[in-house]
């Protein structure tokens, strides 16, 4: 499958972050906005209480699930927000890595953010995300 996400890199920006600072889609591509992957199992418990790179894994797997239902894939990405309820940064950065890895070669630009609190009991990560297929 090729992607219509284009993805942008500045050699006038740092290359220290792991990801691109930009990306662009064509005219005519179907964009589809993705709601906050939490970290739910089936029957909507929250999974890996306590475990930051445990819920960032069922984050993303929940995220490939409702990408493939929208016809689309992590290549697809075009921009994503890893939201982590905690204050230590390496709290963040032990979430980011997790996402990071699941992109690969797609390192699609990317905000990460400590915030207070998430919506379900126990959540410490969501991920957010926007896509874009063909048309």
């Amino acid at each position: 499958m090729t992607t219509v996400v284009q993805l942008i890199r500045s050699d006038q920006l740092s290359d220290v972050a792991e990801y691109a600072y930009a990306s662009t889609v064509p005219a005519g591509a179907r964009t589809i906005f993705l709601a906050g992957s939490c970290p739910l199992d089936a029957d909507g418990a929250t999974v890996a209480v306590g475990d930051v790179r445990g819920q960032a894994a069922q984050c993303v797997a929940n995220l490939r699930t409702a990408l493939a239902a929208a016809g689309a894939g992590i290549e697809d990405l075009a921009q994503t927000r890893v939201l982590v309820a905690s204050s230590r940064q390496e709290d963040l950065v032990a979430a980011w890595e997790v996402v990071r890895a699941a992109m690969g070669d797609h390192d699609v630009p990317s905000t990460l953010l400590g915030v207070t609190v998430l919506g379900y009991d126990d959540q410490l990560v969501e991920v957010e995300a926007i896509a874009a297929v063909a048309d």
